[in-house]
């Protein structure tokens, strides 16, 4: 069970129970409305809130962690089911079901593996690029259920933007007005930090809502928690793959989001974080939601902020919440039936609505890196789909990593005045390289894709030189070097020893001279892998093969 942190307990106890009501009320409604995201009846929704708090509320270790459906994961679940089910709702809340508990099998397999660093897969601009792509394509898909038409399928953004074009002039006034009203009322909400604005909302929504069905407005419907209970259909025998595949890529996008959020927040409050323990913890509640029938849960950012903000001060916070979502649905689910499908289209257009914010890629901007890695996510999630895109997206960071790192920069390195210090005669032009020789380093890390284009590189600048004696390979950027770099290195000492130029490698780290060493080259005997320091690989003596060579 989890144990307050703050000295004084009573402060503590009283700081969680608020924000344990608090937040709620904010999640309620939004776990409804995430479902219709998902496509999958609203009861999915409110199983997949109360396990989330549930179970991180007992077994994490975040203090403010809230656990629970979020938006990008539905959608993610929605694309997901389409493509496996077609449009028949019932095949596609059996195979979510299977998804979901799949997701949570993934979980529990990365934790035992102690992959912590699986979220690094996905780099943070692309991670905001989808964020504000997929935050597009999701108020886009609630519009319908704002202005009372027929819904919008599928997630390709020219093909939502035409059925919306069409079903348009279907629009119904009570409708659109109710949404309209909700949303000034949410953000207005927002300057009034006391005030819940989703929960204020939903009760004047549920209070005029016998008026509004008269109106022809849809009421949220029947929450039938009985249809959640049973396991989930298994895939056929064609289905297993991209089951798998699918359950894969929610893991990513759910636990990317989820370590973002807790590791934010553990740095702001100096708590400590546990990676391989989170993806456990958010396995079991995924495989628990997943069995009853509810929606992939993660640490959404919007909902933890809103715990930190609601004061909380320990996991209580969420066990509180739970607890308060458990006696909402025994006494009052019959009211959240009766909450209008525009305020609930609201509510999500207006959760949203932070990622759609164009301030996110300002630094990018600022700082000319990565502009077109989130440009691309971006552009792959509202041309390709949430899917694919995600899965785009993340294949293009990493092949624009690879493309840098096979096309690395060979500085050449000379001593400064009066110093130590080597440094990039291209970059200090009053450095000066020592006489007969040439020091070079890398500025990316050798490996199989780039160690024959670094060293091609090297030989142009030893043929460029006359009288070398020596050749200072600086390899401070490689933690340790692969079968290729191996070879590639042996053939440039051989090169180099043709020419009676001896080679020295400095700055090596532990596993890249054991490697060295083991290699056994005559060209690098251990002594010309033992300078710490481009100094000492400068002044080492030269030894006499060398010597005899250059005076012949």
């Amino acid at each position: 069970m989890p144990a307050t942190e703050n000295p004084n307990v009573a402060s503590t106890w009283h700081m969680d129970l608020v924000s344990g009501l608090s937040i709620a009320g904010l999640l309620l409604p939004e776990a409804v409305a995430y479902s219709g995201i998902a496509n999958l009846p609203p009861q999915a929704g409110v199983v997949a809130l109360f396990v989330g708090l549930a179970v991180y509320g007992l077994l994490g270790r975040s203090r403010y962690a809230v656990v629970s459906a979020t938006s990008s994961s539905a959608a993610v679940l929605a694309a997901g089911t389409l493509a496996l089910a077609g449009g028949d709702n019932l095949a596609r809340a059996a195979i979510g079901a299977t998804l979901v508990l799949l997701s949570g099998v993934c979980f529990l397999v990365a934790g035992a593996a102690r992959l912590g660093g699986l979220s690094h897969l996905i780099a943070r601009p692309v991670l905001r690029g989808y964020t504000f792509g997929l935050a597009c394509v999701i108020a886009l898909k609630q519009l319908p259920h704002l202005f009372g038409v027929a819904g919008l399928h599928g997630d390709f953004v020219p093909k939502l933007l035409y059925e919306l074009a069409t079903v348009s002039p279907q629009m119904k006034l009570a409708s659109v007005g109710t949404g309209m009203m909700a949303l000034l009322l949410l953000f207005a909400g927002e300057r009034l930090r006391r005030v819940p604005g989703s929960l204020a909302v939903i009760v004047l929504g549920v209070a005029v809502s016998g008026w509004l069905a008269g109106q022809g407005v849809e009421l949220t419907g029947r929450i039938d928690l009985a249809q959640a209970l049973g396991w989930p259909t298994w895939p056929d025998n064609g289905q297993w793959l991209p089951s798998v595949e699918l359950a894969a890529a929610l893991l990513l996008i759910l636990y990317a989001e989820s370590y973002s959020s807790i590791r934010g927040f553990a740095l702001k409050h100096g708590d400590r974080v546990q990676p391989n323990r989170d993806l456990i913890v958010l396995g079991i509640a995924n495989v628990v939601s997943g069995a009853l029938h509810g929606m992939p849960v993660g640490a959404g950012y919007s909902a933890t902020s809103a715990n930190e903000a609601a004061g909380a001060r320990s996991r209580w916070s969420g066990l509180v919440a739970a607890g308060t979502v458990l006696l909402l649905v025994l006494f009052a689910l019959r009211w959240i039936e009766r909450i209008p499908q525009p305020v609930l289209a609201a509510i999500v257009i207006h959760a949203v609505s932070k990622s759609l914010r164009l301030t996110t890629f300002a630094p990018y901007l600022r700082w000319h890196r990565d502009r077109l890695v989130a440009l691309a996510a971006v552009l792959a999630v509202l041309s390709l789909g949430i899917l694919n895109g995600l899965l785009f997206a993340i294949a293009f960071s990493l092949v624009m990593l690879l493309r840098q790192l096979a096309t690395p920069r060979l500085c050449v390195l000379g001593r400064l005045a009066n110093t130590h210090d080597f440094v990039d005669i291209a970059q200090h032009p009053d450095a000066v390289p020592p006489a007969g020789m040439l020091i070079v380093r890398p500025e990316e890390p050798l490996f199989f894709a780039n160690a024959e284009a670094v060293l091609v590189q090297a030989r142009h600048r030893v043929e460029a030189q006359q009288g070398l004696r020596r050749v200072v390979l600086s390899l401070e950027e490689s933690p340790d070097l692969d079968g290729t770099v191996l070879e590639s290195l042996g053939d440039f000492a051989a090169w180099l020893d043709a020419r009676g130029i001896e080679l020295r490698v400095a700055r090596l780290k532990d596993e890249a001279r054991d490697a060295l060493m083991r290699m056994a080259l005559p060209q690098l005997p251990p002594q010309a892998l033992d300078d710490w320091s481009v100094e000492d690989a400068v002044l080492a003596p030269t030894p006499t093969s060398f010597s005899d060579k250059g005076n012949s």
